[in-house]
């Protein structure tokens, strides 16, 4: 039995990083006035769909403890991102990258370019169609 596997699978995103699916621009001005390909995509401010949230803030290791008893933390340590998986996220352009992998375009930006979080159950739902 062959399972399907998403594509955002294989990406692992590092540190306080956040994956976004862009999401799609509109191509006209509220008063109906079509705009070229480009302009949008420069805006200072843009946002999409968070696919995938690195593990958050890295922090240093436990202070060395002098009673025994203490259970020792072994490995990496981090503080979560507010960002889950499905929410809408409203980020500063300037600070994000952008990639394409198998003609699908993301675009990784750090936790601190996030202005805004939008969290409904539906987004999660819109994005997957």
């Amino acid at each position: 039995m062959v399972q399907n596997i998403n594509i955002t699978d294989k990406f692992i995103v590092v540190g306080d990083r956040v994956l976004i699916k862009p999401k799609s621009l509109d191509e006209r001005t509220k008063s109906g006035i079509y705009l070229p390909p480009g302009i949008q995509e420069k805006a200072r401010i843009q946002s999409g769909y968070v696919i995938k949230t690195g593990p958050g803030y890295p922090v240093g290791p436990p202070p060395e403890s002098d009673e025994p008893w203490k259970e020792q933390l072994t490995g990496a340590q981090y503080i979560p991102l507010q960002a889950k998986v499905g929410d809408l996220a409203i980020f500063i352009q300037n600070s994000s990258y952008e990639i394409e992998y198998e003609e699908e375009r993301y675009i990784i930006v750090p936790n601190s370019a996030i202005l805004l979080l939008i969290r409904e159950d539906d987004n999660l739902e819109y994005f997957l169609k």
